[in-house]
């Protein structure tokens, strides 16, 4: 399959912008015979919401601009990514795959960090499942941003057979200065997935600033042996293309069986333990 990483620059607030600059990667995607455009995190509606007076939440199964945008996809799948409105009283960070125009799956954030310059627990409920889903071009999972800083998670939607993980992510230059450098800690997780997850990862950074954050994008893809396959350039608006073949994760995991022998019982058993002795729930 053909996924194509659409890097963009998202307009904070402002979601037909956002929905319009989606249409024209797409149809630039199509050109080139994707099977699947990922988008970063929240391209519809900007990353700094507390910024934001506008109500900017999405009903993703109802808005026309939405319908409008899956109908100029046809058969290409879509990986949305946006600020979910589920109808009742909890608002959701979220990225909705869509097949031949349908919703397919549905990922809301499960980890949402609160330190720094970062505040989403002010304005989103965290997501409450992990699944892998089957598509039509094979078994994947979603995983935004920080939900990929917890190597659990990884492990769930491979050990759920996902082959493809998509990892839409906001991530800006680094504000802890001599401890971490993002760009780098970024590269050393997709890489290691890649190879002890032994499967494809695709990470979707976008760019451009919103107040004093400046995202600096370079997304990549990491191939089932954790080497980089393909690499969008730093702080530039593009849209960059990669051919995965989803038979070799397959194979991979025959050769280097790493996966096999998960003892999921004994990590269950040891889980519940840790719970009952305080752990957070």
């Amino acid at each position: 399959m053909r996924i194509a990483l659409a890097q963009v620059d998202p307009i904070l607030g402002d979601v037909s912008a956002n929905i319009e600059k989606a249409a024209e990667a797409v149809r630039e995607a199509k050109s080139l015979g994707s099977d699947l455009v990922v988008f970063p995190e929240l391209s519809l509606t900007g990353y700094s919401l507390g910024q934001v007076s506008d109500e900017v939440s999405l009903d993703i199964n109802n808005d026309e601009r939405i319908k409008e945008l899956l109908a100029e996809a046809g058969d290409t799948s879509l990986l949305l990514c946006f600020h979910e409105d589920d109808g009742g009283v909890r608002t959701y960070n979220s990225a909705a795959y869509f097949e031949d125009g349908h919703l397919l799956h549905l990922h809301r954030k499960l980890y949402l960090p609160t330190y720094g310059h970062f505040e989403e627990r002010k304005h989103f409920a965290p997501g409450q499942r992990m699944r892998a889903f089957t598509t039509k071009h094979g078994r994947m999972a979603a995983l935004i941003c920080n939900d990929a800083w917890q190597p659990t998670l990884g492990f769930l939607a491979v050990q759920d057979s996902a082959r493809v993980l998509l990892v839409p992510t906001n991530s800006a230059d680094s504000r802890f200065p001599g401890d971490m450098d993002t760009t780098e800690y970024w590269h050393d997780i997709t890489s290691f997935y890649g190879r002890m997850y032994e499967c494809y990862v695709v990470f979707v950074n976008r760019v451009g600033t919103e107040g004093d954050l400046a995202f600096w994008g370079n997304s990549h893809v990491a191939d089932p042996m954790g080497n980089l396959m393909a690499e969008a350039p730093l702080y530039k608006e593009t849209l960059i293309t990669a051919d995965l073949d989803l038979g070799s994760v397959l194979q991979r995991r025959r050769r280097v069986p790493l996966l096999r022998e998960a003892r999921l019982g004994l990590l269950s058993r040891e889980m519940n333990r840790l719970s009952d002795e305080g752990g957070d729930l």
